[in-house]
């Protein structure tokens, strides 16, 4: 076909990066509505003829809807992808991606087309083509209406719907997001879509990393003089900002429909958007509570651009849509798929609690509370009635069961009786730290999109200025001006005096979700780890039965996760003097004390706060003294704890014996081990740290490595076999809030032992001949050498034993597959700069080794994540290595 000019469809100029010319195709139609008499000419992408030469049979057909001002070259990276996993003999989809009329490459017309237009426009599309079996939508930006607008007409063809940034809703009495808005202001809307490229340039802007200049001239190419480009201005106008728009009726009949279209939906996201907000993600899940939702952090309106979304979206067709499609070609009828969750019967977590509400005993101490320096005692019976009155208060305000709420408060009393209050009447709660940063911090509170928020006047002042969401609670009662500032409709004191009187709902199921836990975000971006209330039960059960935890033992703890499940427990707890969210600050004479004041015999602390408290140690007194000679129970979890680090801490506590759990926030407890198990596991020369066997009815498997550092096979308790590290437990997490990739990442190739619900860790290491499992490092850290994968622990624990050695790390150089292995260290008498290290000391620690050390690195000090200090950031030092030895890097890691 020629190549038109002037307002008439034309096919793409060739050489367009990423886009094979061979998919398109210019299309005559039969119009639609104002269109009908006429066949408009459309420009799509189109792989079907690909698929026919690889002798592929689709499954059905991805119809994708671009949005405004981009056109179908927005989908080339899943049209590739589709191609390619059809090719190596997967699922195969066709996939039509169009531009719409007025649009791309596609017909300009003479005529003003609103959302109803437009949905028929894609139906007569649809219809043409006449593609054979079911068909999944996808759409973003204003494609995402389009797309879903023509999956509520047409239920019997639908298999799937997938949308990106997207929104169906807007509240009349709210204004539109303010990008648009000045878009489409009288006066401005023609200067800035249609005479001039203005709108066009500020949304390519938004992608992060900046586009490549050739593929922003894609973008650019069909919208090169002002007549091609009035369809940008008229989406723009056609936004549905007013109840009495053209389009808003359309728009209402999409929203109200989507309820019913009943089959598996995908809502992708980048959280980083002007234009589509949280709100807006939040108004489609309400609609479609079955969706699976998945948001790429850091990501924004171009999250095609910015992520590989096409892997997702095909990996879920997979999952999700395919199993649903008979062999007829039609859905199955399948109700749309959700994560199992599994049930359990233990009892509440309250339960213990309410069963004490007649005792006056003490239940909870706050070290931190008296401005003398005393310490405040709550009893179990004051306990138990502040928990029901704020339960029935927040009941009465309008929190139900499944509302997320924020907690941005510093473990105590009072964030006890708010978290078991939410818990009882089923609300979902949201606990992030500070230790996050306020970037961080700020990510995981709006992934969360809590409705309300509880929190001191910092963390009150956070959300003002950040812009979260959600109704504001403060603590303590506020000044008015202080109150109105801060955006506070209430205190927890008003809360606590309208439930006074109030009734409890009913309680929630086991299964139902209960919290949302953000990891540390050492990892990469703080994910958020969702819990069922049978599962936080059972965390508890597993917890008190293993250590012996009885309502005399005694609780004292400066580990934020098990800050508050004294009460749960049934036992006494104390948060001891100290910033929970920077565990450095804990010192020896503040555990000291909170021993002392709650008569605890078990303690439980961070790596970090426990090498604070070794290295306080000096201001202990023998009142101190004595009082930590009766805890009869330390424990250290968070990271790997070093042997002498135990040692020290059990020095403090001679009468205790040492435990240092292995968990993750996915699964808070997954083995234990005591330091004379330490000790007799440093004595049998094997590789890594060994953190014990499975606690309770837990279970750790391996998938082994293959030659290139990749974990693959079945699962195996082969003693020896180094690879990833697969939990399952009572306690194991639901899932993650709105990862559902992640999610699948984390139960990948797991399916070979479907007895249980498995978690991959991330984590490397292997198992010995006593069930015990030692940890070599994490995945991303495994080195494929020519030789094959090596994990880097063992090595740093043979180098940090030779003299002069703090601390170590062993990272990788060079080409996948034929990396070296180099040594970072940090000296005992401390580099002033970072450098090569004297040839005396790079012998010696060659010789410490069978690893073959390519080069040895001093530095000053190694990098750390953000939360857990005994964390060395490896992947920096990675790229900070490779750097260095090529002449590249600045000399600080």
């Amino acid at each position: 076909m020629s190549r038109e000019t002037g307002l008439a469809a034309t096919l793409p100029p060739e050489g367009l990066p990423g886009l094979n010319a061979d998919l398109s195709r210019v299309v005559a139609v039969p119009g639609f509505g104002i269109d009908s008499g006429r066949s408009p000419r459309w420009h799509v992408l189109d792989t079907g003829d690909e698929l026919r030469r690889l002798g592929a049979e689709p499954l059905g057909t991805i119809v994708a809807v671009h949005g405004n001002p981009t056109w179908s070259y927005l989908w080339r990276d899943l049209l590739a992808a589709s191609v390619r996993q059809a090719a190596d003999g997967g699922d195969a989809w066709r996939v039509i991606a169009v531009d719409q009329l007025e649009m791309g490459y596609s017909e300009r017309t003479p005529r003003s087309r609103g959302l109803a237009q437009r949905i028929g426009d894609l139906g007569a599309l649809v219809r043409s083509l006449a593609p054979e079996g079911p068909i999944v939508t996808l759409g973003h930006d204003w494609g995402g209406p389009i797309s879903l607008g023509w999956a509520v007409e047409n239920p019997t063809r639908l298999a799937g719907a997938i949308v990106l940034n997207t929104a169906v809703h807007h509240p009349s009495e709210e204004r539109i997001p303010f990008p648009l808005r000045v878009a489409g202001a009288r006066g401005v809307l023609g200067a800035a879509t249609t005479v001039t490229t203005a709108f066009l340039d500020t949304t390519l802007s938004l992608a992060e990393p900046k586009l490549d200049p050739a593929v922003s001239s894609a973008y650019r190419s069909p919208y090169a003089t002002t007549a091609r480009r009035r369809g940008i201005g008229e989406f723009v106008a056609d936004i549905p900002a007013t109840p009495d728009h053209r389009s808003t009726a359309a728009l209402e009949r999409v929203s109200g429909g989507l309820s019913g279209i009943g089959v598996p939906a995908l809502l992708l996201r980048g959280p980083k958007d002007p234009v589509f907000l949280e709100k807006h993600l939040e108004d489609l899940t309400r609609r479609m509570p079955w969706a699976d939702v998945h948001r790429f952090e850091r990501a924004g309106h171009l999250l095609v651009e910015e992520r590989p979304y096409a892997e997702t979206v095909l990996a879920w067709l997979s999952d999700r849509v395919a199993p649903t499609i008979g062999s007829s070609g039609g859905t199955s009828g399948a109700a749309p798929v959700a994560a199992s969750v599994p049930s359990n019967d233990s009892t509440p977590l309250w339960d213990r609690l309410f069963a004490r509400r007649d005792d006056d005993g003490t239940a909870v101490i706050d070290m931190t509370a008296g401005s003398d320096g005393s310490a405040l005692r709550v009893s179990w019976r004051q306990l138990a009635d502040r928990v029901e009155q704020l339960a029935a208060g927040f009941h009465r305000m309008g929190v139900r069961r499944g509302d997320r709420v924020s907690l941005l408060v510093q473990p105590g009393p009072t964030l006890t009786a708010v978290l078991y209050a939410c818990l009882r009447i089923g609300a979902v709660v949201v606990v992030a730290d500070r230790g996050l940063g306020i970037r961080g911090l700020s990510r995981a509170v709006r992934g969360a999109s809590p409705r309300f928020v509880v929190g001191e006047a910092a963390g009150l002042a956070a959300a003002r200025a950040l812009g979260w969401s959600g109704t504001r609670i403060s603590a303590a009662r506020l000044p008015s001006a202080t109150a109105r500032l801060l955006g506070v409709s209430q205190s927890l004191a008003d809360v606590a005096a309208r439930g006074a009187s109030g009734v409890l709902p009913e309680p929630p199921a086991a299964s139902d979700d209960a919290a949302v836990l953000f990891t540390s975000g050492s990892t990469g971006p703080a994910k958020g780890v969702v819990y069922t209330h049978g599962q936080l039960s059972a965390l508890r059960d597993a917890l008190g039965d293993h250590f012996d935890v009885d309502e005399d033992s005694g609780l004292v703890t400066g580990f934020a996760p098990f800050a508050l499940l004294g009460p749960a427990l049934g036992t006494r707890s104390a948060t001891p003097e100290m910033d929970v969210s920077a565990p450095r600050t804990l010192t020896a004479t503040a555990v000291a004390r909170a021993v002392r004041e709650s008569a605890a015999k078990i303690v439980f602390l961070s790596p970090a706060a426990v090498t604070n408290v070794v290295a306080t140690s000096g201001g202990l007194d023998d009142a101190d003294r004595a009082a930590l000679a009766e805890v009869r129970t330390f424990l250290s979890t968070g990271a790997p704890v070093r042997i002498e680090l135990l040692r020290a801490a059990q020095r403090l506590m001679p009468n205790a014996v040492a435990h240092t759990p292995y968990g993750m926030t996915e699964c808070l407890l997954v083995t234990d081990i005591t330091l004379p198990d330490v000790e007799d596991a440093a004595a049998s020369g094997q590789q890594g740290v060994c953190v014990g066997a499975p606690i309770g009815s837990g279970r750790v498997r391996i998938i082994p490595l293959d030659g290139v550092g990749r974990a693959s096979g079945a699962l195996t308790t082969e003693p020896g076999v180094t690879g990833e590290v697969v939990i399952s437990a009572p306690h194991l997490k639901r899932g993650y809030h709105r990862l559902w990739a992640t999610d699948r990442e984390a139960t990948r190739d797991v399916a070979s032992d479907p007895s249980a619900r498995w978690h991959r860790t991330g984590d490397v290491g292997h198992l010995d001949d006593k069930r015990r499992l030692w940890i070599e490092g994490r995945m991303p850290h495994v080195i494929a050498t020519s030789d094959g994968p090596v994990t880097p622990v063992g090595a740093e624990q043979s180098i940090e034993r030779v003299g002069g050695v703090a601390r170590a790390a062993v990272v990788g150089v060079g080409p996948e597959g034929l990396r070296q292995c180099v040594a970072v260290i940090e000296t005992t008498e401390g580099a002033r700069r970072a450098a090569l290290a004297d040839p005396e000391l790079t012998t010696a620690i060659r010789e410490s080794t069978d690893l073959p050390i390519a080069a040895v690195l001093q530095v000053r000090a190694l990098p750390t994540d953000i939360r857990h200090n005994s964390k060395i950031d490896r992947s920096r030092l990675s790229a900070w290595a490779e750097g260095v030895l090529s002449g590249r890097t600045p000399s600080a890691p």
